[in-house]
């Protein structure tokens, strides 16, 4: 099957980025260096291309009731322009992706998605749709920036008149950017401040130049998928198809938070709740390495020479300057402290558990 690629395709190329195939796309992997762009990121700032996410738009009178019975969180408690974290689970609570829902609009409401997953999920929400309401995949249609790091709120600010500074954490706006139509959600993936921007395809280089015009004072870099994995990383923020997939559910994943027990039945719920009170068989931990070596997703981890378990992702932390990771272990072992180890080249090397996310934005009580 063909790669797909972005609106700005040719202007990764332009930029000399590396590009990788990424989810079915063809994607910038890093321009100056993986370091050099993720502290740009926490220093200063850094723009991505995240056009390869999905975007699926509900709406009708029956939207609210249909979105509660498919996803774990309740976006009942959503005012308009919030946003909210979800979880979309099948029968047997597996999660086939982690997701953000928008309300746009009263009955309206935008869920972004992961790339590789979006036609798995447009088509498991279509299956599932009932009267009264409309499932539309919007993803080829639709553009998705994220614009991120401390000096990000001065960039966009120079570039709109939608009031940056009261535009709080998961809640978006409708406005003009560069004098394009656009929904400016603050949100992102990387523990930092900043904004991701929502515009037509046709417009994405447009505005992409705009944003990099106007950091050009601030020390704004493009920014390509590796340093957003570490940021990620350090951020503790779950990568589908490493910490969640369909064997997954939310409570091993730490993410029982996000699964709202009182809103009625949803989809996966009964076995959740099985799991809630008789307790999960695995539990996500962050490790940080003692002895030396760099853990990779797929490495084995092991207690007292026992293998245990399995590393999900893992990197060097630039922020940290430490190695550091995520992984499954039984639920005893997943107390902060506990010391294991993770096999590196058929060698056991020392690691200890620790306390989640990693890196938390100076100022600021827990990531986002």
């Amino acid at each position: 099957m063909a790669l797909k690629r972005t609106p700005l395709y040719d202007t990764h190329v332009k930029l000399g980025a590396r590009v990788v195939e990424f989810g079915g796309w063809e994607m910038p992997v890093q321009y100056t260096g993986i370091l050099e762009e993720h502290r740009a990121v926490r220093q200063r700032a850094g723009l991505f291309d995240i056009c390869h996410m999905g975007e699926i738009e509900v709406q009708g009178e029956e939207a609210l009731p249909f979105l509660q019975r498919v996803l774990t969180n309740d976006p009942a408690l959503l005012s308009l322009e919030q946003a909210q974290y979800n979880l979309l689970c099948n029968e047997k609570g597996g999660a086939l992706d982690d997701l953000i829902v928008y309300r746009t609009g009263k009955d309206r409401y935008l869920l972004v998605v992961n790339a590789s997953n979006s036609d798995k999920d447009y088509g498991w929400l279509d299956d599932h749709r009932q009267e009264g309401m409309t499932v539309e995949n919007l993803s080829d249609r639709m553009g998705l920036l994220a614009l991120q790091g401390p000096r990000a709120e001065a960039i966009l600010q120079q570039l709109t008149e939608i009031a940056l500074p009261t535009l709080a954490y998961y809640h978006c706006a409708e406005g003009r950017v560069a004098g394009l139509e656009a929904l400016v959600a603050r949100s992102g993936y990387t523990g930092e401040d900043g904004f991701e921007i929502m515009v037509p395809n046709e417009h994405v280089v447009e505005l992409w130049e705009a944003l990099m015009e106007a950091g050009r004072g601030e020390g704004l870099s493009p920014v390509g998928l590796g340093a957003r994995d570490t940021l990620r990383l350090e951020a503790a923020m779950p990568l589908y198809g490493h910490e969640l997939d369909e064997t997954t559910n939310p409570l091993e994943a730490g993410l029982g938070r996000f699964v709202n027990w009182d809103k009625g039945d949803f989809i996966g719920r009964e076995v959740m709740l099985r799991a809630k009170e008789e307790g999960v068989s695995r539990k996500l931990i962050g490790f940080q390495m003692v002895g030396r070596g760099i853990p990779r997703s797929g490495y084995q981890i092991a207690h007292q020479g026992q293998v245990v378990g399995r590393v999900t992702s893992g990197s060097y932390a630039p922020t940290l300057e430490a190695a550091i990771g995520m992984g499954y272990v039984p639920p005893e072992l997943a107390r902060p402290g506990t010391e294991i180890e993770v096999i590196i080249r058929s060698r056991p090397v020392r690691a200890e558990v620790v306390r989640r996310p990693f890196y938390r934005r100076p100022g600021k009580g827990s990531h986002g």
